[in-house]
């Protein structure tokens, strides 16, 4: 109860900061430095999400050392989008049941009318966030649950969220050596950057499942939709993601930004990771092959 409760703040308070704030603040409440620190934790908290959350807990899409694993763990739970464990249980729980009864967070649940997918691009973007239907963490996620290090990281997940909106008005405070300096980096690199971080996150699980390019073959309606490559780290190819969830590297054709991919690709030349999934043209030619088939909705998807 706690958890969801510390969750549906950080959905909400983010949120309403950032409605209060652009309009009061722009234009004078906001310096490079808030642009700067907010960049910063916006990139480091990102990629925890799409690099360790994604790729590496929920898929397995490479071997990670200790150190970085903790780190991934970590830098995820700075984005504010739940635990660890919980995160982790919802997506593959997701992919298992990828928009058919039982995927926790389908645009496609409710009908193809407009009204139902005006309902269903809520219910995806945040609605089911919101809602009593809770993914069994011992059934979608037991291998994280029996990981002492990252049982710890889990249940300090209300530590992590807070060092993330309250460092950013240190830094200001510190660099300005102002009150003024502490509020604005807490308004924007802060709050305002956590719930602008939000929706690029839930864009993937709603206008990713809605609209745009489907060159592989999958068995839902998950597309690649280019406008968010950069924004969401390479995780708006989404349609290459799930055609190969496993795969270290979403943007798999050339011209793809990936920037989770290239870190991924630092770390292997680092020696901290291992066994990188990456793709292959022989995958590729067999996914793209049945790409004219995949692009109507498997049964029970609409």
């Amino acid at each position: 109860m706690t958890e969801m409760v510390v969750i549906r703040a950080f959905l909400i308070i983010p949120f309403v900061a950032l409605i209060v704030a652009v309009p009061v603040f722009w234009g004078w409440g906001v310096s490079w430095l808030d642009l700067a620190v907010a960049a910063a934790f916006y990139t480091v908290s990102t990629l925890g999400i799409t690099i360790g959350y994604h790729r590496y807990f929920t898929h397995g899409a490479f071997r990670a050392n200790r150190p970085l694993r903790i780190a991934l763990a970590i830098a995820g739970s700075m984005a504010a989008q739940g635990p660890v464990l919980g995160w982790v249980a919802d997506h593959r729980r997701h992919h298992a049941f990828s928009d058919r009864a039982g995927d926790p967070h389908s645009p496609w649940l409710f009908g193809t009318s407009p009204v139902a997918l005006a309902k269903g691009f809520w219910h995806a973007h945040m609605g089911w966030l919101f809602g009593r239907d809770r993914t069994n963490v011992d059934r979608f996620a037991p291998d994280l649950a029996a990981d002492a290090d990252i049982r710890a990281v889990d249940r300090l997940f209300p530590l992590w969220v807070s060092l993330s909106v309250l460092l950013p008005a240190l830094i200001g405070g510190l660099a300005t050596l102002s009150w003024w300096g502490a509020l604005t980096g807490f308004l924007w690199a802060g709050l305002a950057r956590v719930s602008f971080q939000h929706h690029v996150t839930w864009s993937v699980n709603s206008i990713c499942h809605m609209i745009g390019d489907r060159p592989f073959a999958s068995r839902d309606r998950s597309a690649n939709f280019w406008p968010l490559a950069i924004l969401s780290m390479g995780e708006s190819w989404h349609n290459s993601h799930h055609a190969d969830p496993t795969c270290a590297r979403h943007g798999v054709r050339r011209g793809q930004i990936d920037v989770s991919a290239r870190v991924i690709w630092a770390f292997e030349r680092l020696g901290w990771a291992w066994q990188v999934r990456w793709p292959t043209e022989q995958r590729l030619a067999r996914l793209a092959v049945k790409s004219t088939a995949s692009t109507a909705p498997s049964k029970g998807s609409s």
